[in-house]
């Protein structure tokens, strides 16, 4: 969501680096953006509602900043405007603060501090949090701040300078990400929400946690936990020139990730395939086989499109591992009363590690004994750092905010982790070996659909016209075409809805008429026929009809007014060439309609608060 950046050193203008921070940072998704910093003992700011472009058309000379601070805004309390973007200030302009998360009880010590006479300007959390410090200030910036922090409740990260410490950017984080990145001189010392910002630096890489503070000054670097005892943290040497993200002649990121799914899915696949046995190949699972067969049910939680991985594998673990196994929406199971024990395993799937509600529903499922296996695309994430065992989808950085490589390789690590608990359980060799060869096809497949993408593209722009769509499918299909519709939602601000097509007469069958289009994910499996009538009921109704489908047949192409046809596979893995195949139909029909494709309005890449 929001993106922090900060600068302090001697090698780089600090506004120079401030804004390439923040453009690193644009993926994650924003409607505004800020820069603050110090000059001969005075604050300078200057922020804008909109793009960084517009941020950085203010700018009309090289300001000689010594020190600077950088936002995103993605906006949560008040609206997308300059007096709401960060940064925000004391009464007196003392001190510049940016800040990522929610304060959730900013409204009574809003209260309180206009109570002290003070003057706000802005209708946000944040310069609450800019205003509270000021008033616990008495000329050691370092306790401001951390009798601030006892006050405040909610997750957050912020950054801050005061005019009187010219060297000093202060940062802390509870529950939200901030990294903190130095040469091996200390020459330069920077701040992030993300690491992606850190592009092409070598850098030593620490993280911020649980209430942490860091008091960073020019070639220093101080860390302190909630008591103000010195913290020596763990880091990691980031080579910052491996990350680095170009479109490659694409017209948009989300447009060449699509067509990098081929590559991603090897990636996830590579090393972990144990033919021999028939089995996948995970040594990186820290979880013993022991650990593994005393589990006796599988939950699955995560948000958004890592949600519906988490139903086909649900779907999966139960039919082919004979495991109870049920997904879960992390923002729902947070504050439910679930049935979790020590034989319970939950797994965790985000992209980015950092998505607040699945680690909310980690935290609570890990204090009533379950164990955690996490899904995840980054290393050195919360999510990564808090479970007990990772299985990392080897996918690269995502930069479009509609994910598109992450949820294929999701899909083919969930496949390969439920033919890993098959084999420890009853599957035999023989049925694992056949297993293990249709997901050896995987990258094969999604090329063959990615060949197609002329034919796809002309049919998506016949659609391109209908301002609603409704996505039939069943078993497997159903999560295939909950992630269409998501995917064309996102990017195009259409309105489309994924139902099971069993359902189909149980009240969504009112909806059908000629100007609802339905797009239909019809698998080659024990539900076709079925699915042959829930179109015709369908067709007979009026509804123009575009079918996916896996092998010629005449019977559908009688009621489709178009089929678009899949390369076949095993229909346990059909999800992945639909969900391609969804991918491209969406991206073709926001093109067409000129949507803004890789930072779609009102989302955000990682959404770190509740």
């Amino acid at each position: 969501m929001c993106g922090i950046f900060g600068y302090l050193g001697s090698l780089e203008n600090p506004l120079s680096a401030c804004l390439e921070g923040l453009k690193k940072l644009e993926y994650r998704g924003y409607d505004s953006a800020g820069i603050a910093g110090l000059i001969k003992g005075r604050l300078w700011a200057l922020k804008e509602s909109g793009k960084i472009a517009a941020l950085e058309a203010q700018i009309k000379n090289k300001v000689p900043l010594e020190i600077a601070i950088g936002h995103t805004r993605w906006a949560t309390h008040g609206a997308p405007t300059r007096e709401n973007a960060h940064p925000h200030f004391d009464e007196k302009e003392t001190l510049a603060l940016v800040h990522n998360g929610i304060i959730e009880n900013y409204s009574s010590i809003k209260t309180f501090l206009k109570q002290q006479g003070i003057k706000f300007f802005s209708e946000t959390d944040t310069e609450v949090i800019a205003q509270l410090v000021a008033y616990h200030y008495q000329s050691d910036l370092l306790k401001a701040v951390q009798a601030a922090l006892k006050e405040l409740k909610g997750a957050f990260a912020i950054a801050l300078i005061h005019k009187d410490h010219p060297d000093t950017i202060v940062a802390a984080s509870r529950e939200c990400p901030l990294a903190i990145g130095f040469d091996d001189l200390k020459k330069e010392i920077l701040i992030s929400s993300d690491p992606n910002a850190f592009l092409g630096r070598n850098l030593n890489v620490a993280y911020l946690q649980k209430d942490e503070i860091a008091l960073l000054q020019k070639a220093k670097i101080e860390i302190f936990d909630t008591m103000n005892h010195p913290i020596l943290k763990k880091t990691e040497k980031l080579y910052g020139q491996n990350l680095l993200s170009t479109k490659k002649g694409y017209d948009h990121f989300m447009l060449k990730e699509i067509f990098e799914q081929p590559f991603t899915i090897q990636k996830s696949l590579v090393g972990r395939l144990d033919e021999g046995l028939g089995s996948a190949h995970l040594p990186e699972l820290a979880l013993s086989n022991l650990d593994l067969t005393s589990v006796r049910q599988i939950l699955i939680t995560a948000c958004g499109t890592s949600y519906h991985a988490g139903l086909f594998a649900a779907e999966l673990l139960e039919e082919t591992a004979r495991l109870p196994a049920r997904a879960e929406i992390a923002s729902e199971l947070r504050y439910k009363n679930p049935l979790i024990s020590r034989e319970t395993l939950l797994i965790a799937i985000s992209q980015s590690g950092e998505t607040a509600d699945t680690l909310g529903a980690l935290r609570e499922a890990r204090a009533r004994g379950a164990r955690i296996l996490a899904i995840c695309n980054v290393k050195n994430s919360t999510l990564a750092r808090e479970a007990d065992a990772v299985l990392f989808l080897n996918a690269g950085p995502e930069i479009s905010v509609c994910s598109t490589k992450a949820f294929t390789s999701q899909v083919t690590l969930l496949a390969l982790f439920t033919l890993y608990m098959a084999r420890l359980r009853h599957l035999g060799q023989k049925e694992g070996k056949k297993f293990l060869r249709e997901l050896s096809l995987l990258p094969q497949i999604a090329s063959e659909v990615l060949n197609q993408s002329g034919r796809l593209e002309k049919l998506a722009l016949k659609y391109s016209q209908f301002e609603n769509f409704f996505f039939l499918g069943r078993r497997y299909m159903y999560p295939a075409c909950l992630e269409a519709a998501l995917k064309l939602k996102e990017i195009s601000y259409l309105n489309a809805n994924g139902y099971p097509a069993g359902e189909l007469k149980h009240g969504p069958i009112a909806l059908i008429s000629q100007e609802l289009p339905v797009i239909a994910f019809a698998a080659k499996g024990p539900t076709y026929g079925k699915m042959l009538s829930n179109l015709q009921e369908v067709k007979a109704r009026g509804a123009p009809l575009f079918a996916f489908a896996f092998e010629k047949d005449r019977e559908l192409e009688k009621i489709a007014d178009d089929v678009f046809y899949l390369p076949r596979i095993s229909d346990e893995l059909a999800i992945l060439p639909a969900s391609i195949a969804g991918q491209l139909f969406a991206y073709f029909i926001a093109k067409e309609r000129g949507r803004e494709i890789d930072q779609p309005r009102n989302l955000a890449k990682s959404v770190t608060v509740e």
